[in-house]
């Protein structure tokens, strides 16, 4: 069987771009992590500025995962599964955090995030099925665009304000994974339902061309072994990335490097 008719454990071609894709994504998330870690804890001048250069570009590299992850969704055997997985997973890296690296705590990050995504998408996948795909995705970038400064205070067309909210849901932080609140609250990760639920909706309903085989042919093929490598142990690599630099960051602190 050559690289290009491999399949997934359900049968399917394994869709070899999207590991590519999601091994680029991871990539770009972990230098980004590194920049910030070396920066916050070390004050290396060159990690602040290349963190600062590429923090305009993090919620590309965040909405490509999401995307790639929407996708997947559709190819899985159970989201059931998988979101409860990730949602313990997503506890403990909260636990960890603010036990550990209490001025670093993470509360509603992108593991967090994906977990109620997944867990949502189980039932929601049968009412999917029955909306057009380019209607979805429409809806979906809507929605997104609405929602993007929810944090501000506001709904609009991202910067353009449409509609102010009301100011006492910002006085408290209970709402912080809707993306609403208080000017106290910090997360070291920080990816809230609204706007970020629906960049992996949009990848779910795009996702339905892989569902039926209809993506391009050459994306069935691997064309950067090592990304697509990357791509297939993300969560691994996500959850180790930190600790480890964290630990370097930690070793130079106490032998004066």
């Amino acid at each position: 069987m050559t690289i290009s008719q491999r399949r997934s454990p359900d049968g399917r071609r394994r869709i070899q771009f999207l590991d590519e894709l999601r091994g680029l994504a991871v990539v770009c998330m972990i230098v980004y992590h590194g920049f910030f870690t070396f920066s916050t804890m070390l004050h290396w001048e060159w990690a602040t500025s290349l963190f600062q250069f590429f923090t305009p570009l993090e919620p590309v590299f965040a909405a490509l995962f999401l995307v790639l992850s929407g996708i997947a969704a559709n190819l899985t055997r159970s989201n059931l599964k998988r979101g409860l997985k990730l949602s313990v997973v997503a506890l403990v890296v909260s636990g960890v955090t603010i036990m550990v690296t209490p001025d670093q705590p993470i509360y509603f990050g992108i593991l967090h995030l994906l977990s109620v995504a997944m867990l949502l998408t189980q039932p929601l996948l049968p009412l999917f099925d029955r909306i057009p795909v380019w209607t979805g995705v429409a809806v979906c970038a809507v929605i997104v665009a609405l929602t993007w400064n929810v944090w501000a205070g506001y709904l609009g067309l991202f910067t353009v304000p449409l509609v102010m909210l009301p100011r006492f849901l910002y006085q408290t932080d209970w709402l912080c994974w809707l993306g609403v609140y208080s000017g106290n609250f910090y997360s070291a990760d920080y990816f809230p339902l609204f706007p970020w639920l629906f960049v992996y909706f949009g990848g779910v309903f795009f996702g339905r061309f892989a569902k039926k085989g209809r993506f391009p042919e050459w994306t069935y093929r691997r064309h950067v072994p090592f990304l697509a490598f990357l791509g297939r142990h993300a969560l691994v690599l996500y959850l180790v990335h930190q600790p480890v630099f964290y630990g370097i960051s930690l070793l130079f602190t106490l032998f004066g490097g």
